[in-house]
């Protein structure tokens, strides 16, 4: 799982937008390591004793481990994998993994009155932070492209990534009220939601199959077996099909190489990954950035 955090500025172009985006970033926080690192800004930075008050909201969404939460409307509480935190303005707040465990996160801060709207007409509550959602690929995704599109930075992007944040509410909000209806997914449904978080999360690396069985406690048999089942294809198809997804958008950048796209997915060679890349799509990698890339953008 790739590190990253991004922090960005904000115009007041941007603030007339009603939502705009303030930070980003993913990480793997392995066991008995210090949390939050001492790299964290100033502004972020806090510790279990003191905990801290932000300005601004966040939703962090917990992938892999558990840990604790506590706030000053909502209580402490138990995070467990596939759990999302809000965090609201001004209120009072702590939490961290626990030692034995780490933890896999993802987080967005972002702030704006149509946040504030949705508060005011209680669709999110300071007094439920914690709403546990599952393993969701869809918001690893919506996630990923947040972050992808905070590092560059290109002109009009705060708008873009900000109705990508209102998309993100949009799922929780929804799987919140399933949840009310006591919606429940059986354990093979569960199995697979967890794989296809694991392969999203690995789609730097070559991570096979087998791998992804072993780490869910299952033999590969029946792991292949009832993914295909509920995806339609095999899970080492599945993999390759997130990578050359993941590439088409990397493509569109124009200061990234075909090498650094090949290199980045973890491919073993740019002939390997073009080749893969044009049995997939029917296009090498240079003819559809050539044929996908708006003229302005290059």
């Amino acid at each position: 799982m790739k590190t990253c955090r991004n922090y960005l500025p904000v115009s007041p172009d941007d603030e007339k937008w009603g939502l705009c985006t303030l930070n980003a970033g993913a990480g793997a926080i392995p066991f008995s390591s210090a949390y939050p690192s001492a790299d964290h800004p100033a502004a972020y930075y806090f510790n279990w004793q003191n905990g801290r008050v932000l300005g601004e909201y966040q939703l962090i969404y917990i992938t892999h481990g558990e840990g604790e939460f506590e706030s000053q409307t909502g209580g402490r509480q138990r995070i467990n994998d596939g759990s999302i935190v809000m965090l609201f303005p001004d209120e009072w707040h702590r939490y961290k993994p626990d030692a034995q465990t780490g933890w896999n996160e993802y987080w967005v801060g972002f702030k704006g009155p149509i946040a504030d709207q949705l508060v005011r007409n209680n669709f999110f509550s300071v007094r439920k932070p914690v709403i546990h959602i599952g393993f969701r690929e869809e918001i690893i995704s919506l996630f990923d492209d947040i972050s992808e599109r905070t590092r560059t930075e290109r002109t009009g992007y705060q708008p873009l990534i900000s109705g990508e944040v209102l998309h993100l509410l949009g799922f929780v909000h929804a799987i919140s009220k399933e949840n009310a209806l006591n919606y429940k997914k059986d354990d093979t449904e569960q199995l697979v939601g967890k794989a296809r978080v694991i392969f999203r999360e690995n789609i730097e690396t070559p991570i096979t199959a087998e791998q992804v069985a072993e780490e869910l406690g299952v033999s590969y048999s029946l792991f292949r077996k009832v993914f295909k089942k509920y995806t339609g294809i095999s899970p080492g198809q599945y993999a390759i099909q997130l990578k050359i997804e993941k590439a088409k958008r990397l493509l569109t950048f124009p200061d990234k190489l075909v090498k650094e796209v090949a290199y980045e997915l973890g491919f073993e060679s740019c002939f390997y990954f073009s080749k893969l890349f044009k049995e997939k799509t029917g296009l090498s990698p240079a003819s559809y950035r050539e044929r996908y890339t708006p003229p302005f953008k290059r």
